[in-house]
């Protein structure tokens, strides 16, 4: 699959396969290669019906229609059992509507009866994630991970925004993209990248990291602050706001190791100075770093050895 770019929200990216191409009528003749083998690439929905069939005219539009809004991760293929009753029995069909689930050739679920929309959305998110193509969406958003933390912005937010051609609700390259955005200074973007997480995703990992990003990097840099914050600690090392507040401004302008050091000073000194602020920061600068952040890393470790020594 090549993942081709596109706006974040667009409803068809070029990266997305045209709805022909998602939903097809099959037959004996054909199955094996609409069913079996694309399903070596992507997983397969088979829906077998009727035109006769009551449920049938209730689940096949609504299949239809989530199999859509999946952009590509499925494909649904639908058989006619009043002319493919050979087929029908094959697959042990004993009544319709019937549904199977194909991946890599062989079929893994499946479910008869008409079902209400949540859980069939259910069902097609569960297959989605399984197959060729919901690996290579995650190879990508590594790869837009790493192009980002090698400062490559440009690249990292274009493998983001390619991803969300073909998946525009991916919790991950939404996060990603706003991340590039932040570290581009363009917070109000970022800010309306973040609106297009679904609710069922808000307390994902990485978007509550790109959030707290955000959240830290409203804080101006002030470099005259910074001097007179630190001519404060180096009067009296046990000024612990303004040891916080320093720590703030560095790690706005971007020194981590400074701004960590700071924290866990304070932590070790006094744990639970003005309900233990220091530690809260700390674990709102790891949100905004990210959990594989180096500085994450190292400062968890400080953090629960002074904890628990």
């Amino acid at each position: 699959m090549e993942i081709s770019p596109t706006a974040p929200g667009s409803t068809n990216g070029a990266g997305a396969p045209p709805p022909g191409a998602l939903i097809k009528d099959s037959d004996t003749r054909t199955f094996m290669a609409d069913v079996v083998e694309t399903s070596r690439k992507v997983p397969v929905i088979v829906d077998f019906w009727a035109p006769w069939c009551g449920p049938c005219k209730q689940l096949g539009p609504m299949l239809e229609k989530l199999v859509k809004q999946a952009n590509g991760k499925v494909r649904m293929v639908k058989v006619n059992v009043d002319e493919n009753q050979q087929l029908a029995a094959q697959m042990r069909v004993q009544s319709i509507p019937a549904v199977f689930a194909f991946v890599d050739g062989q079929p893994v679920d499946g479910f008869m009866g008409a079902l209400p929309e949540s859980q069939i959305k259910q069902f097609i998110d569960r297959l989605g994630s399984q197959g060729g193509m919901a690996e290579e969406i995650e190879a990508a958003v590594t790869a837009g991970r790493e192009a980002l933390a090698q400062n490559n912005l440009a690249e990292a937010a274009q493998i983001f925004a390619q991803i969300l051609g073909v998946d525009r609700e991916h919790a991950g390259a939404i996060a990603g993209l706003a991340k590039c955005q932040i570290a581009g200074g363009d917070l109000e973007q970022a800010k309306a990248t973040l609106a297009l997480v679904p609710p069922a995703k808000a307390n994902d990992a990485e978007v509550i990291s790109a959030k707290a990003a955000l959240e830290l990097a409203a804080t101006p840099v002030d470099h005259s602050e910074i001097a007179n914050l630190t001519r404060a600690i180096e009067a009296n090392a046990d000024d612990h706001q303004s040891r916080l507040d320093l720590a703030v401004a560095l790690n706005a302008a971007g020194n981590k190791q400074e701004a960590l050091d700071h924290l866990l000073h304070i932590v070790r000194r006094k744990r639970d100075w003005n309900e233990e602020a220091a530690r809260k920061q700390l674990v709102k600068f790891f949100e905004a770093w990210g959990p594989k952040d180096e500085f994450t890393l190292l400062g968890r470790r400080k953090l629960s050895s002074i904890l628990f020594s």
